[in-house]
């Protein structure tokens, strides 16, 4: 029995050839051989596999039995090797049938999914994307467990395990709801600068998945020594601007997100009153990943979907 461990593989495409070509020359030329060296491996074959494989008739070499035996396993073993040393196939978005999981924030849903909706119908109807949940504190652990494709979140550092590519920048506008009695007072509206005081006299919503009382804005507000009046947390983005919408409450939110639905739940959009770095929102991806046809065009969809929403910033 031969021992895979100590057979050189490299004499199954000598074999290969020589059932191809019927010459030692011819098959020396197809693998850049010589014809000492074919001569050479057909021996080493004759001894391994206990046959002798080929013998000499006219001009050229008749395989035996055996030989023939092989060949048609042969030749599509040597197709699959080769099919797999050559990297990842073309991938085909109006055919394929991928199924993709993405961690992200509710923005993704109002400001992402629609859109990547319509391109899936228009150029890859039968690939199913799935948007889940993000818990900030595991997200890595699901993209090492191979429960999401992507996660969307704010530029951070990564695992080495982890690429991560930047999709858009997010800066942050004031809203309350349209009719604010101290908006109305101030004559405030949409486009307008919020003055400092009274945006820390009011109170505030803030968007915090994990409940905390500061986040966005606060570290600029300290710099100039003030601080605003939270006095409730939402753990989606839907949910700060919809109790703004229903109350004197203000809050920060995204500012194409909020331009998004300020005319659909009634919102006006200012500016801050101090400045505020914009956030740097990245997709990032098991490395594993990389180089997947299929992983890079989804990647791609999605970077080109977000990218405009810096201008509306």
């Amino acid at each position: 029995m031969v021992n895979l461990y100590s057979f050189d593989l490299n004499l199954l495409r000598v074999l290969d050839a020589l059932l191809q070509e019927h010459s030692t020359v011819k098959a020396g030329r197809r693998l850049g051989l010589t014809q000492p060296a074919v001569s050479a491996a057909l021996g080493r074959l004759r001894g391994a596999l206990d046959d002798e494989l080929f013998f000499r008739r006219g001009q050229g070499l008749e395989p035996t039995a055996f030989a023939l035996s092989l060949e048609a396993e042969l030749r599509e073993v040597l197709d699959r090797i080769g099919r797999l040393i050559q990297g990842p196939g073309k991938f085909d978005p109006a055919t394929a049938q991928n199924r993709f999981r993405i961690s992200g924030s509710d923005f993704f849903a109002e400001m992402l999914m629609p859109r990547l909706a319509d391109r899936l119908q228009a150029v890859a109807p039968l690939v199913r994307v799935h948007l889940v949940d993000l818990v900030p504190d595991n997200y890595v652990d699901t993209l090492e467990r191979y429960e999401v494709d992507l996660a969307l979140i704010p530029k951070t550092q990564f695992p080495d395990w982890t690429e991560c590519q930047q999709v858009f920048q997010s800066s942050f506008s004031v809203i309350a709801r349209s009719g604010h009695p101290h908006l109305s007072k101030a004559r405030l509206i949409t486009g307008d600068i919020m003055p400092i005081d009274l945006f820390c006299d009011l109170g505030h919503v803030l968007f915090s998945p994990e409940g905390n009382d500061a986040a966005m804005g606060d570290e600029a507000l300290a710099r100039v020594g003030r601080k605003r009046h939270v006095v409730m947390t939402m753990p989606v983005f839907s949910g700060v601007y919809r109790a703004v919408a229903g109350s004197d409450l203000i809050a920060l939110l995204p500012t194409a997100l909020a331009h998004q639905v300020a005319p659909s739940v009634g919102l006006e959009v200012l500016h801050l009153p101090v400045p505020v770095a914009p956030v740097q929102l990245v997709q990032v991806w098991h490395r594993r990943f990389t180089s997947s046809p299929a992983h890079v065009w989804l990647r791609d969809q999605i970077a080109d979907l977000l990218r405009p929403l810096c201008d509306a910033e």
